[in-house]
């Protein structure tokens, strides 16, 4: 009896967690390349957006503006035959989605997208924001004739 050992249910998920996570837990997916999006204006005039893409074509991404929003989604399918090998077809996909709200001035029919080594900039020209109005200050010069009725 003295070789038992203690039964550990988590003992394989803790395994599979330091597998993926490392013991880092400050940053997690350490091993997971995770596209990065950055949102920004320059000035007043543009809205960009940049999506970091790898080895994604233009054919793969479809950009649209649904109810006031960008949206961007590129997905890429691989699909490789080798007689050579046991499995018949070998495919993999990928895929990249995001939804970014657009700011009430954007001027959605005049979007323009590029895709350059692997980064997806997408500009969003901006309406100019109005002139803000001049008020004039008056004074209030009150007649002789109107404060004499009132008395």
């Amino acid at each position: 009896m003295s070789n038992l050992v203690k039964f550990d249910p988590f003992s394989e998920l803790n395994a599979l967690q330091r597998q993926f996570f490392g013991d880092d837990w400050v940053t997690p997916l350490k091993g997971v390349n995770i596209p990065t999006t950055d949102v920004y204006t320059n000035g007043d005039k543009e809205l960009v957006i940049e999506a970091h893409l790898p080895n994604f074509d233009q054919s793969d991404v479809d950009i649209q503006v649904d109810d006031g929003a960008l949206v961007i989604q590129a997905v890429k399918h691989e699909k490789e035959e080798d007689k050579s090998k046991k499995y018949v077809v070998r495919e993999s996909s990928t895929s990249f989605y995001r939804r970014i709200q657009l700011p009430e001035r954007a001027d959605s029919k005049n979007i323009e997208a590029h895709l350059d080594d692997g980064i997806l900039k997408v500009a969003v020209p901006l309406t100019p924001l109005p002139e803000p109005k001049k008020i004039a200050v008056k004074s209030k010069v009150v007649s002789k004739k109107v404060a004499s009725k009132k008395k």
